[in-house]
C-alpha cells in the first residue's frame, strides 16, 4: 500500500497489510485508516529505540509505551485508544498466524473518569419538536422531518443529511440506512416522522438547485452544497436557532445529544439493548452499554418502588 504517517520511516509491512484488512474486510474510513496507521507508527517509533520490530513486541514493551504516554501527560481517553489500536494490531497478527500470542490480552485499559452521554430529557425534545412544528412554511416542514427523522431512529447525521430517497420503504414503516463500514440496516419510523416526511415530499422540489430542477436528485435533503445534500455543519447551525427559540441553551443542543437522547430514552422505556444497538448501527455492543447509566437508574427506580422492603409497594 506505500502509506505513510506523519512519522519519516514507512509503516513497516504487517502494519500495512492490517490496514489493507481494514479497508477491504471492514470498509474502514480514511480518516480511520490514517489514525491507526498514526498511532502503530508511534508505537513502532518508541519500540525501535529498544532495538525490538513493532510484530514482535511483548507486553512489558507494551506497558512500558503506556507509561510513555503518561509520562508525557497523555489523557487516559488517548492512551485508551493507542492501547484499542495495538489490541486490534496483534488480534489481526495472532489470526493471521503471524505469531503466536497476543501480548495485549494482558495489558489493562488505562482508567478514565467515567464520561456519560449527554442527553435532554423527554420533556426538551418535545420542546424542540413542537417549535420545529412552528416554523412556517417549506423551511419548517424541512426541519421538522429532519427533527422527527432524528429522534426516531436515532441515526447519526451524516447519514441523515445524506439519506437517499430509496430509503423509505414502500408502507412507509422504515427506513433502509446505510452506516459505518457501507453496512446497511433497516430502522423503524414513528407515524409522526412518517407524516412530517410525507409534509416535507409535496415540498421537497423547493430545495432543488436550478441545474437540478428537470434532472432532480437521489438525496431526501437536496441542496446547492457541493455533495448535493444538505451539510452536517448547516443542519447543526440549524439546530442551534432552534434551541434558542425553545428556550433552551445551544450549547447543550447538537444532532449527536439527540442521537444519545434517542438512545436513553428507549431503554428508559425498556427496549432490549441489542435491539438498540442494530438501531443505532453499533458493530459491538460494548459501544452501546455506554447507555447502561440509563438502566441503572431504572432498575434502581424499580427496586424503590416495587421491593417488598422499600416501603413503596
Amino acid at each position: 500500500m506505500g502509506r505513510r504517517s506523519r512519522h519519516q520511516d514507512p509503516l513497516p509491512r504487517s502494519v500495512n497489510l492490517f490496514l489493507d484488512m481494514l479497508l477491504a474486510e471492514r470498509g474502514a474510513a480514511a480518516n480511520t485508516l490514517e489514525s491507526y496507521a498514526r498511532d502503530l507508527a508511534d508505537f513502532a517509533a518508541f519500540i525501535k529505540t529498544q532495538k525490538v520490530e513493532i510484530e514482535k513486541a511483548n507486553t512489558d514493551l507494551i506497558r512500558a509505551y503506556l507509561k510513555h504516554l503518561s509520562g508525557f501527560g497523555l489523557a487516559a481517553t488517548t492512551q485508551a485508544r493507542r492501547l484499542s489500536a495495538l489490541r486490534q494490531y496483534f488480534r489481526f497478527l495472532f489470526a493471521e498466524r503471524l505469531r503466536d500470542d497476543d501480548p495485549t490480552l494482558v495489558v489493562d485499559s488505562p482508567k478514565a473518569g467515567l464520561s456519560l452521554p449527554k442527553y435532554l430529557s423527554e420533556d426538551e425534545v418535545d420542546r424542540l419538536l413542537d417549535q420545529a412544528a412552528k416554523v412556517a412554511g417549506d423551511d419548517g416542514k424541512r426541519l421538522l422531518a429532519l427533527m422527527e427523522i432524528l429522534y426516531a431512529t436515532g441515526l447519526r447525521v451524516s447519514e441523515l443529511v445524506g439519506l437517499p430517497l430509496s430509503a423509505l420503504s414502500r408502507d412507509g414503516q422504515m427506513l433502509l440506512v446505510r452506516g459505518k463500514g457501507n453496512k446497511e440496516r433497516m430502522v423503524p419510523l414513528s407515524e409522526p416522522a412518517l407524516d412530517a416526511i410525507l409534509a416535507y415530499l409535496d415540498v421537497r422540489g423547493r430545495f432543488l438547485p436550478k441545474m437540478l430542477k428537470k434532472k432532480g436528485s437521489p438525496f431526501m435533503f437536496p441542496s446547492r452544497a457541493k455533495q448535493g445534500y444538505l451539510t452536517r455543519a448547516r443542519f447543526a447551525q440549524i439546530l442551534k436557532e432552534l434551541a434558542v427559540l425553545s428556550d433552551l441553551d445551544p450549547r447543550r443542543v447538537s444532532p449527536h445529544v439527540l442521537r444519545h437522547s434517542f438512545a436513553s430514552h428507549l431503554l428508559a422505556h425498556g427496549v432490549d439493548l441489542r435491539a438498540l444497538q442494530q438501531m443505532l448501527g453499533h458493530s459491538d455492543i460494548s459501544t452501546t452499554q455506554i447507555y447502561t447509566h440509563v438502566l441503572d437508574e431504572r432498575l434502581k427506580r424499580l427496586v424503590e418502588t416495587a421491593h417488598p422492603l422499600s416501603g413503596g409497594a
